[in-house]
């Protein structure tokens, strides 16, 4: 089923979710906060209705035709710039980290409070519109790392990096302040835009997979350290 809000001057958000119980409140939660909602059941709508436009995807993995990874995987492929919030009632780390590392930037478990998925989208477009319009430095460099702020690009050397939204986030502010330590709250306030989460778990994630990216050795680190009890540098290579 397939259910859109008229106002085209509405941001436009793609929600896919086939559980009618979760998708009509959330429906009507993201259009009474002044989003334009289109509302899909299946992986194939999804795919077939995403655009470039879009402000965010809203995203359930346990979906009836394709498995919600591979849609979350598609997404980022075809539309790297769109913000993806996926839902899951997997609750492992491991199921979580499957879909994270598809290209979702962030994610809800079931049941959740409505609250907090609103929140966590909010965010998730905020920070897609602050990157689109990122202003003074247009990039940052630290050792052989270079990040275009513009256009949202960054190279270790000369290979490119092919990083999801908050990645690039991370990767920015973490290069942004090298050779300085950066608090995991800091990073939540400024990369997600809150403090009210509870657990830096997400950070530690994006860490990892930052981590794997640029080829670096949590154990020997050349690029990210982890201070203890402080939270983490990026290395100036001095």
């Amino acid at each position: 089923m397939t259910n859109a809000t008229r106002d085209p001057e509405q941001q436009k958000v793609l929600l896919v979710e086939d559980d009618e119980g979760i998708a009509a409140p959330l429906a009507a939660a993201l259009g009474g906060g002044g989003y334009a909602v289109t509302r899909v059941a299946t992986g194939r709508e999804a795919l077939a209705l995403a655009t470039d436009d879009l402000a965010a995807v809203v995203l359930d993995l346990g979906l009836p035709d394709i498995d919600g990874v591979e849609v979350c995987r598609r997404l980022h492929d075809q539309h790297p710039g769109v913000p993806v919030l996926m839902l899951t009632a997997r609750t492992s780390e491991a199921d979580v980290v499957v879909g994270l590392d598809a290209g979702a930037d962030d994610y809800v478990t079931k049941p959740f409070r409505l609250a907090e998925l609103l929140a966590r989208r909010r965010a998730l477009i905020r920070r897609a519109q602050a990157g689109a319009a990122d202003a003074e430095v247009e990039s940052v460099e630290a050792q052989d790392v270079r990040v275009d702020l513009a256009a949202r690009r960054a190279w270790r050397g000369d290979v490119e990096l092919d990083l999801t939204p908050k990645e690039f986030d991370l990767l920015a502010m973490l290069v942004r302040e090298a050779g300085t330590v950066v608090t995991r709250e800091d990073i939540m306030r400024e990369v997600w835009e809150t403090t009210w989460f509870g657990s830096t778990k997400t950070v530690d994630m994006h860490v990892s997979w930052l981590r794997r990216k640029l080829g670096d050795d949590a154990g020997s680190p050349r690029y990210i350290s982890t201070v203890r009890g402080v939270g983490l540098r990026f290395e100036t290579g001095d």
